[in-house]
């Protein structure tokens, strides 16, 4: 059976990062689902908005999650840092 996987590149080199982590562990043999979320500072700046209730609840029915990076100069730090990661 394999892993169902959310990930969440955010931004700046972040998706590059978590599509690049996504090979090593296929190449590994460790069979994964994943799932893109698009969250971050650069969603924060188009919408407003950092994870919402919905998003949250599909984010608990993961085995795991896989974040790259998050933040853009545009957003003052510790907003996304308080609204995502904790």
């Amino acid at each position: 059976m394999a892993h169902r996987i959310a990930l969440i590149g955010g931004d700046g080199i972040g998706p590059e990062v978590t599509a690049e982590a996504v090979k090593v562990v296929r190449a590994t043999g460790v069979a994964i689902d994943t799932t893109d979320f698009d969250l971050g500072g650069m969603r924060y700046l188009r919408d407003g908005e950092i994870l919402s209730d919905d998003v949250l609840n599909q984010l608990r029915g993961f085995d795991a999650i896989l974040l790259g990076a998050v933040g853009t100069p545009d957003v003052p730090p510790g907003i996304i840092e308080r609204g995502l990661l904790l």
